[in-house]
């Protein structure tokens, strides 16, 4: 091979370099992506049994004793109660071990006058009122603000309050009674904490079809994958512009 030929490989690839650079992007660690699923699983479904056990199903024929239905819908509720506790404690730790976007779930640069201005931007292109959206590696400002107090804090209020009624059947001096047995008495009785508990559970599922409706969209009119991104964890752009 010549030495011109070779130089013109050379040039070739050091052009490719910044535009690949430029047009995928890795994001999203495996560990961060299973969690979503897991996460998204788990809330389902809570979701569902929740509403069965606020809403129980009609009376079963026969006697009590030959049925257990309930018993089974409160069980698969406690247990991804457990899977959706475990998760979050992981997704703490794997905002200080993964990297920088794994952080944005437990940050929120408010003081940032940019991070406003970008918001605004975007509420203004969810409302039909911008021509174009702009590029983000991670969450843009609107969904990085939903996902911290809907996720985060919202997750929070939810294993309390979960816990918190679940310590009544665990008895005095339990775990969960020790550790988060102090909520009852704190908002007056176990009644008002059930309706807190059962509140959080509709603003999360508002939230949910938001968010989906929202990664479609911005999957299709954005200039930036949303759902393959939380399936491989990159962040794949559609054009070379800034």
């Amino acid at each position: 091979m010549s030495t011109t030929t070779e130089e013109l490989l050379r040039e070739k690839r050091r052009r490719d370099i910044p535009v690949r650079r430029r047009t995928a992007v890795y994001v999203y660690q495996a560990p961060l992506r299973i969690w979503h699923w897991v996460n998204a699983l788990s809330i389902t479904i809570l979701a569902i049994t929740g509403w069965l056990i606020a809403n129980p199903l009609p009376t079963m024929p026969g006697e009590a004793s030959d049925h257990f239905v309930m018993g089974y819908i409160r069980f698969f509720h406690f247990a991804a109660a457990y899977v959706f506790a475990a998760a979050f404690i992981f997704r703490l730790y794997w905002a200080f071990a993964g990297n920088s976007y794994a952080k944005q779930l437990f940050t929120l640069p408010f003081w940032r006058k940019g991070f406003w201005e970008e918001l605004w931007h975007e509420v203004r292109w969810y409302a039909f009122q911008e021509t174009e959206p702009r590029k983000y590696y991670g969450h843009n400002p609107l969904a990085h603000l939903f996902m911290v107090v809907i996720i985060t804090v919202g997750g929070i209020v939810m294993m309390v309050t979960g816990f918190a009624l679940y310590a009544e059947q665990t008895g005095l001096g339990s775990w969960q009674d020790q550790l988060f047995g102090w909520l009852i008495p704190l908002v007056g009785q176990s009644q008002d904490v059930r309706i807190w508990h059962h509140w959080g559970m509709w603003v999360i599922v508002v939230f949910v079809m938001l968010h989906v409706y929202t990664a479609i969209r911005e999957d299709v009119m954005s200039r930036q994958s949303l759902i393959s991104t939380m399936i491989s964890g990159w962040r794949m752009f559609k054009d070379d512009r800034p």
